[in-house]
């Protein structure tokens, strides 16, 4: 029914409903009250020709700029004269006061707004092939600081952020921790990377690539895969293929993330990842400096580049064609990552080579014809298999990970002793399923950092120990700590009784590290950093995810540091081509070695670890010293 409403109320209704608008409307009113009171009173005081004593009549410019003078300053009508000027003057000073003065505190009230939401990092990024990193992890200033040297030969580089925190916070943190950021600059907004309205705050559409870590929440992988399916399902999507990278906790979401994100997405098992590295480099001495390198941007890295020169001949000839790049595997035209294919495959087009190389320049062809002297090369020993006997103090998440792939590895009759003081470890490890013949558990439910308990488990008669940090339960600096004494007790033990003991331990935090140096242990797994590392590099290289997991498949090509009198003599000279050659009758690709006893600089903390060495430099081996090589077994 049509109501009877008074046009005043009409009014009113109309005039609240622009003040609801905010303060750019109640600016707006007020602005225009302050000009109406301006003219107005100019308009009287020309119209009437009011004017201060033994002065001239005041045209309405003139009139007009007075009382706007007026309504700025009341202190200005303090030299007015004549009784009419001074009177009117009041009245537009007053009305000033009122009006003026409150727009002035609105437009104060309306920049402090402005800036606080500017603040709260919720602007739009209009940046071009920038990096995007969507929430926030400790992983995140190691992965800022290996894209920003990755960084350094582009113009203008940008890294945005957006995560669940105060923009200012991410600002000053970032800022604490990471000193140079060279010709990066940083962008920090805050939302939440689940959202389809806040992602495209920070312009996906055109981006580079885009980084989504594992929030530090309850369901971590929920929220990644949300994220992707955000970014991939965008009504307003580009129609280009994203280049996403995602960190997933739990094995069982990746088949999910797979299908959210298609080919666009690379999903990064952070885990199961420090898992394999664990169980790997524990049997082989030296090999997380191996990973270290290759997922490092200082350095040597791995690309994948076409290169029609090589299309025709066989991988094993190919292997020779580079004099400071080092061929390791290929890309199919379908897709298909190749690690160590057969010696006698052909390079053809559209095929893409894998490459070790310090930088993509480097890349080239060597224009030298090589010769060999094959008395020089010598034959592999025969290693005899047994079963091993594996020692693990302390328990995380990624215990049961190590535990089953371990299983993978070793001899029927191998044994796995697992020390640690979590509660309720023994029931934890019911659901793990293990070939009795292949690997038996044995649980000691005791504080792994003691050393009378360590003293009562007999350390040297395991072959290989890992420490595990108790992260779950302890700060990271709190469980590095307690790392660090079990792995001090490790070293008193092996001095007292006169023999090595292989230790591989895991590091939280990568700082610690360097204090973790005086328990001169073989390796050290930092997980953060290596989960970081491989992160950045899947960001540049698309296949990243794919080679990484077929290197850290047992059923495909691993890495082995082996014994270097398997491949060449040692005691004379011999340059890497010749072990290239020795290792590739073998059906392995040479992409190292591993000196112990050099007395060379180590600065990068590599353990004597060198990758991807010219190949005419000649050098002669100690028997101690390894060769790094790409092989099926």
């Amino acid at each position: 029914m049509k109501q009877n409403v008074r046009l005043r109320d009409k009014l009113r209704y109309e005039f609240d409903k622009t003040m609801a608008a905010g303060t750019g409307a109640l600016i707006g009113w007020l602005g225009l009250v302050s000009i109406i009171i301006i003219f107005f009173f100019g308009a009287v005081v020309a119209t009437l020709g009011v004017a201060p004593e033994g002065a001239e009549p005041m045209g309405f410019v003139e009139a007009a700029w007075a009382s706007l003078m007026r309504t700025l300053d009341a202190g200005t009508m303090g030299g007015d004269s004549g009784w009419g000027f001074r009177f009117v003057m009041l009245l537009v000073t007053l009305a000033g006061i009122f009006v003026v003065s409150a727009l002035i505190g609105v437009l104060s009230s309306g920049l402090d707004a402005q800036l606080e939401v500017l603040r709260k990092g919720r602007s739009k990024v209009l940046e071009e092939d920038h990096t995007i990193i969507l929430n926030w992890s400790s992983s995140i200033f190691d992965i800022i600081s290996e894209l920003v040297i990755a960084n350094e030969s582009r113009k203008k580089p940008r890294i945005v952020i957006m995560a669940n925190r105060d923009k200012v916070e991410m600002e000053d943190e970032i800022a604490d921790k990471i000193a140079n950021l060279k010709n990066t600059r940083i962008i920090c907004r805050s939302g939440d990377p689940t959202d389809l309205y806040d992602l495209g705050i920070v312009n996906p559409q055109t981006s580079r690539s885009i980084i989504v870590l594992s929030p530090e929440d309850e369901d971590p992988d929920s929220s990644v895969i949300k994220s992707v399916l955000a970014i991939t399902n965008d009504p307003n999507r580009r129609q280009e293929r994203y280049q996403i990278v995602a960190e997933l906790r739990d094995m069982e979401s990746r088949e999910l993330g797979h299908a959210v994100g298609g080919d666009e997405v690379q999903l990064v098992l952070a885990d199961d990842l420090i898992a394999r590295i664990m169980v790997q480099s524990c049997r082989q001495s030296g090999l997380s400096a191996v990973y270290s390198e290759l997922l490092d941007f200082d350095g040597c890295e791995i690309y994948t580049v076409e290169q029609k020169e090589l299309v025709g001949r066989p991988f094993g000839s190919a292997l020779m064609a580079y004099e400071a790049s080092t061929l390791i595997g290929l890309v199919t035209r379908e897709g298909q990552v190749l690690l160590n294919p057969p010696m006698e495959t052909v390079l053809e087009d559209g095929m893409k080579l894998i490459i070790i190389a310090e930088d993509d320049d480097a890349i080239k062809l060597a224009q030298v014809k090589r010769e060999f002297n094959r008395a020089l090369l010598s034959m592999p020993a025969a290693v005899e298999k047994r079963p091993e006997n594996t020692l693990i103090l302390g328990w995380n998440r990624r215990g049961p990970m190590v535990a089953r792939e371990l299983a993978r590895y070793v001899e029927p009759g191998s044994r796995l002793t697992i020390c640690a003081s979590s509660p309720g470890l023994p029931e934890r490890l019911l659901p793990m399923e293990f070939p009795q013949d292949r690997l038996r558990v044995e649980v000691v439910s005791e504080d792994s950092s003691s050393r009378t308990v360590l003293d009562s488990l007999d350390i040297q008669q395991y072959d290989h120990v890992m420490v595990l940090g108790y992260n779950e339960e302890l700060p990271a600096q709190a469980a590095d700590t307690r790392t660090l004494v079990t792995l001090l007790h490790l070293r008193k033990i092996a001095e007292k009784a006169g023999k090595h003991i292989s230790v591989v331990s895991e590091m939280i935090d990568v700082r610690n590290r360097e204090l973790a140096e005086v328990s001169k242990a073989d390796d050290y797994v930092v997980s953060n950093k290596l989960v970081s590392l491989m992160l950045s590099q899947a960001s540049e290289n698309e296949f990243m995810s794919a080679i990484f997991g077929s290197l850290l498949d047992e059923n495909g090509s691993e890495i082995y540091l082996r014994p270097v009198e398997d491949y060449v003599v040692t005691g004379k000279p011999v340059d890497f081509a010749t072990v290239v050659l020795a290792a590739r009758s073998r059906g392995e690709v040479a992409i190292g070695y591993r000196r112990l006893r050099t007395g060379e600089a180590d600065a990068r903390n590599l353990g004597g670890v060198v990758i991807n060495p010219t190949k005419s430099d000649k050098l002669v081996y100690e028997p101690q010293d390894r060769i790094v090589v790409l092989a099926s077994s």
